[in-house]
Parts: C-alpha cells; structure tokens; sequence
C-alpha cells in the first residue's frame, strides 16, 4: 500500500509517497481500506515542526478518514468486514490503509458519503465539543467564529444554526464575503473592520456568548475582549504561527511571544472562561464518539451538512496544502485514496 509520509521539517517539497507492507490486525484492531482522508491546518503546522506533539521526522499524518473494513482482528465481535466506517487515527491517516484501534471506529449510515464521512471527525468534532459540550450554546446565544469559511468555521455556523443562535459574527477575508454571508453569519472583514466593535455593536454593547479563535498571538486577547460577562473563548489553534507555506521562526516567535497571560483572579471579575481545545489529545474517547453519534444525528436530520471545498487525489497532496496555505479553501479539503477503476 501507499502512504505519504513528512520526511523533514519543510515546505510541501518535503512530502514524499512510498511504499509500505501493512502488517495483520491483532486483538481489537481494524483495518480499513481508506477511501478519503481528511486535511487539518494542525497537518501543515506539524509538517513545519511547529505543532508539538507529532511524531518524530519522518512520519505519517492524518487525523481521520472514511473507509471500508477489510479485516478484523480477534475479540472484535461489534463490526464486520465491508462495513462503511470512520476512523480516527490519531496520525497515520494519509495512507490507502489504516490499521486502528476498534474502539476508534465509528459506523457510517448509508445515506452519508465517504466525503461527509471524513469530513466530521476533526471538523465537526472540534466545533461541536467547543460550542455544545464545553460552552452550553443555547437558543438566542451570540457567537463569533473566526476563520469562517475553513473547515471548523463552517462546521461551527452550521451548529450554532442547529442549536439556534440568534447571531453568528463570522470573521474571514474581504474575498469569502459572499460565503461566509451565505452560510448564515454576519461577515466581518478581518483585515479592514475591527470585530472586537462589530461585537459590540450588535450586541447592545455587550459582547458574544462564545468566541472560537484559531488564530492565537495578539488575536486571542482581541477575541477575549469580544465576549460578555460570562462568555466563553475557545483557543483551538495557532494559524498566526504559520503564514506561509515555508517555516518562518520568526512568525512563530511573534505568536508566541504576543499570546496573552490571562490572570484567573482578574477574570473573577468578569466571570469569563478560556478553554484549550485539541481533539487530537483527547484521552477520554467516549466522548469523542458520542459527539460524533450526536453529530451523525444531525446530519440525518438535515441539520447539518459537511462543506467540502474539494476533493484532491492522495498524489496531489502538496497542491491541497498549498491551496490551504494560500487561505483559499471554503469549508473541508480531503485527500482521495479510493482505488482507482
């Protein structure tokens, strides 16, 4: 089987596809013969070597991806070979095959895509742990959601739609506009407006009940000011780390460096919480997979609905990091493993 694999810290020049024998299941383990793979911001940062809790050089990325069963190890009595699936790797998922954990699998209905599929673990699954389980959205609640025409972004409007949000303030480039305004959300331009005012204002002075900001540096303390008495702020991400598609140490120093010292006894006063959120080191996996049952309700309701911004062949995959580099994708981007006919 193919796998891709990060072979140094680098641009997308350092992305290299090989070849690799997978060995047999053992007990509890599942193998599944990828069909999509999804890709997560946190893939390019680990690829720069700013992420901090990838593998050593060189490794596999790939958090989650939608497949078929092949195999089944012994003791895994609750699936069955051919089943439609979702898996969550952890790392490993940019590979025609996966071999994981069962208690990582999560079966896919009928009705839901491969595309759908791999769409909702990282995505939908941080969205919905921030605004649902962690902040408690409720009807008429204001949110702001910055970058929010990537994939978290729309996974977010999307959710706040469901639970009945009254406001959705969404942050993004002057280009996404358009977008960001059909998904639902009140569009701030992130270069030319402030939105720490734009909360304001809309909020009779008050300010947002939640703020999700994956950007970090300077921006999380501007995303802090946004919320009312009793908000919440969401830190999911670092992008301010990673600008471009090569390393820049400077950037990252700055994010760091800029990053706010939040004092707990001065944020008494305003009854405000912060949460760090990284699904990807989330030890209690119930959770996990009942926000992914909850989300897979959803969907079948109609209630939400993954955006896919494009689909790239696994041999592509420099390209669709490039293109999530460049800020240009509107919802998910997925890498294709399906066989080929």
């Amino acid at each position: 089987m193919k796998k891709i694999v990060y072979t140094r810290i680098g641009g997308p020049d350092s992305i290299e596809i090989i070849s690799e024998k997978l060995e047999k299941t053992v007990e509890n383990q599942v193998k599944v013969r990828v069909y999509r793979a999804g890709i997560n911001f946190a893939d390019l940062m680990m690829r720069q070597g700013l992420y901090g809790s990838n593998p050593d050089f060189p490794f596999t990325p790939g958090y989650e991806v939608s497949g078929i069963i092949t195999e089944i190890g012994e003791d895994v009595d609750h699936l069955g070979i051919g089943e439609r699936v979702i898996a969550m790797t952890g790392f490993g998922g940019y590979a025609e095959e996966v071999i994981v954990s069962s208690n990582r699998i999560i079966p896919i209905p009928d009705n839901m895509s491969f595309d759908q599929a791999a769409a909702m673990p990282v995505t939908y699954g941080t969205a919905y742990h921030m605004l649902v389980h962690l902040g408690g959205i409720k009807r008429g609640d204001a949110i702001l959601i910055h970058h929010a025409a990537g994939g978290v972004g729309t996974a977010a409007a999307q959710i706040c739609k469901s639970f009945g949000a009254e406001l959705i303030i969404g942050t993004a480039s002057k280009a996404k506009k358009e977008f960001v305004e059909s998904m639902g959300m009140y569009f701030v331009d992130r270069d030319n407006e402030d939105f720490v005012k734009v909360c304001k204002k809309l909020t009779d002075g008050k300010g947002v009940h939640q703020a999700i900001d994956p950007v970090a540096g300077k921006h999380l303390m501007r995303s802090y000011n946004s919320l009312r008495n009793g908000g919440k702020l969401h830190c999911f991400g670092a992008s301010s780390a990673v600008p471009k598609e090569k390393r820049s140490i400077i950037a990252a120093l700055r994010m760091w460096i800029n990053t706010p010292k939040f004092n707990p006894m001065k944020m008494m006063n305003s009854n405000k919480a912060i949460f760090g959120v990284h699904m990807g080191r989330m030890e209690d996996e119930e959770i996990f997979r009942k926000h992914l049952k909850d989300l897979t309700a959803l969907l079948e309701k109609g209630e939400i609905n993954p955006i896919i911004d494009s689909v790239w062949r696994f041999e592509e995959v420099s390209g669709a990091q490039k293109h999530m580099h460049q800020r240009k994708n509107k919802g998910k981007v997925l890498l294709d493993f399906s066989p080929k006919l």
